[in-house]
């Protein structure tokens, strides 16, 4: 028997820490399954990664506010008519969200790219602001719309 084959268990290994796959092969678990605990600097990096494919959303849902300004007037009237509905504010507002986590993330990295924020207390601070900042943000910026009537239902 190779040591391949007892890493994977035949040879009466408990502790669990190999895994023998659909094709056969066998491998170490991932460490972070067994090790790490979630923490919010984790949260925040997950969550810039969803916030880039938002964006990308975004970016085509802007493509298509040009291409409808383009076509004329009735249809770009009817695009500005789709964005004031509830769901359209609500998209808008996920965008908005979306624009204040890259600027907060953008600035936590830069930060970090410094060399400066990586002690634990700092860099769970700035994850923190990540994390919750781009939704108070959010969430000031719309209410100021709302106020100034900028933005109506």
């Amino acid at each position: 028997m190779s040591n391949h084959q007892a890493a994977g268990g035949t040879n009466g290994d408990r502790t669990g820490r190999y895994v023998r796959h659909p094709n056969g092969h066998v491998t170490p678990m991932s460490p972070f399954t067994s090790v790490w605990r979630w923490h919010i600097t984790m949260v925040a990096s997950i969550l810039f990664r969803v916030t880039i494919g938002a964006a990308t959303v975004g970016a085509a849902l802007m493509l298509g506010w040009i291409a409808t300004a383009s076509s004329g007037a009735d249809a770009y009237a009817k695009l500005l008519a789709c964005s004031a509905s509830p769901l359209g504010l609500f998209v808008w507002f996920g965008l908005t969200v979306v624009l204040f986590s890259f600027l907060l993330n953008g600035a936590r990295h830069l930060i970090n790219d410094m060399g400066k924020g990586l002690d634990l207390k700092t860099a769970n601070l700035m994850a923190r602001i990540a994390v919750w900042g781009p939704l108070v943000l959010a969430v000031l910026f719309w209410v100021a719309l709302f106020a100034t009537g900028k933005v109506s239902l």
